[in-house]
């Protein structure tokens, strides 16, 4: 895995909103319109919202979202591996950074939605293997044959 260096990314580069992008293309191109929930640009500046960039050197290798829903739950938001870095452990290490980011919070779980086609395997492996378990949906989410719902007890 490449040596990262996380900052909290103000989405004023060239190389995070292209990122911004390809996560939110991804997610069209495996979910109907109405069950993608990725943020945009402007939600991801939103005030409860803290976007960390993952940087190999020069390079971004990825991005995740923590999003505060109230004093003791967070929920991950957009988490994107850039497609040079997919197979080399960034994603877990994008995951273990906002657990780690959460617990300095002192949240108590964490929550999240993904998708749940064949495509989005990686991610729900990906989650499980980091101790998510599958729950039933939270706050303002509908339940959706395409979404899947995990927590994370911290």
């Amino acid at each position: 895995m490449p040596t990262l260096q996380f900052r909290i990314d103000d989405l004023e580069g060239e190389a995070i909103r292209a990122l911004v992008a390809r996560h939110r293309r991804g997610m069209h191109e495996h979910s109907p319109p109405e069950s993608v929930h990725a943020f945009d640009l402007d939600g991801l500046r939103d005030p409860a919202v803290r976007l960390w960039s993952a940087w190999a050197g020069e390079a971004l290798a990825g991005m995740g979202a923590l999003k505060q829903l109230d004093g003791a739950r967070g929920e991950i938001k957009s988490m994107r591996v850039a497609d040079a870095f997919l197979g080399q452990g960034v994603g877990r290490a994008v995951l273990d950074h906002l657990v780690a980011d959460a617990r300095r919070c002192g949240l108590t779980s964490l929550w999240l939605e993904t998708g749940s086609s064949l495509a989005f395997a990686p991610a729900l492996g990906l989650y499980e293997r980091a101790g998510f378990v599958r729950r039933g949906r939270f706050d303002d989410y509908a339940e959706d044959p395409f979404s899947v719902f995990m927590t994370l007890s911290l």
